[in-house]
């Protein structure tokens, strides 16, 4: 098993205030899958997503990345864990905007050198955008900035990619064309993408469903689109 979280709970405090984002998830997902998670807004999943990648730490329970235990990781070891294992794609492109297309996306290469180069190149033709390398991000519109981000997610090769509504600002077409790329991965790396609208989602292998927290179960893409995204199947 690629990953797994075991009785995790997650809470945000200010104050006296304590909300909980997350409460009893155990799930487990494996190698080389394409993994959709879906809920409305509140309902976990991106919580979920954030612990999974080691950007948060459970309140309680413990997550696994093979057989190395968050719980015993010190913050500079999770860094090194997510550097050379996983990829990320925001639902905000979060490109340095001095700089252009083509070396954002070296930024996610463990070095720069003629191999990482030459994968970033075969990256943007594969991806459509090979004319827009030397292209600043305010030049580009929102579909190829995303794609300027999943070629950034893909630059280390990554075992796991981890999605957050990666097309939550862009258009019906572009946000096929994202999520497609991306299913893509699986033929190397297990891909896991949450997002509120499950026809991006009708090539996934399997989806959680998410709702108040928990992992109310796993249903397949066409269920998930028979149900929407705001109407979750009763625990």
């Amino acid at each position: 098993m690629l990953l797994k979280a075991e009785s995790v709970s997650l809470d945000y405090f200010d104050g006296d205030r304590n909300t909980s984002a997350l409460e009893d998830v155990s799930i487990e997902i494996p190698e080389k899958e394409f993994i959709g998670g879906m809920g409305p807004s509140g309902s976990g999943k991106s919580s979920l997503l954030f612990v999974f990648s080691g950007l948060k730490r459970p309140t309680t329970g413990d997550v696994w990345f093979r057989e190395a235990a968050y719980a015993n990781m010190t913050e500079a070891a999770l860094a090194d864990l997510r550097r050379a294992h996983f990829g990320f794609v925001f639902q905000q492109p979060w490109l340095l905007n001095w700089q252009t297309a083509f070396e954002n996306t070296l930024m996610g290469a463990p070095e720069i050198d003629d191999a990482s180069i030459a994968r970033a190149e075969s990256w943007f033709v594969q991806l459509g955008i090979g004319d827009l390398m030397q292209t600043l991000p305010s030049r580009l519109s929102g579909g190829e900035k995303q794609r300027v981000c999943v070629a950034r997610a893909m630059m280390n090769e990554p075992a796991v990619i981890f999605a957050d509504e990666p097309t939550a600002s862009l258009d019906h077409k572009n946000g096929h064309l994202v999520v497609d790329m991306l299913a893509g991965y699986k033929q190397q790396g297990t891909v896991v993408i949450v997002t509120h609208d499950p026809e991006m989602l009708e090539t996934a292998d399997r989806v959680l469903i998410m709702r108040d927290g928990r992992a109310v179960e796993w249903v397949t893409p066409q269920e998930a689109i028979r149900s929407g995204s705001l109407r979750m199947p009763k625990q």
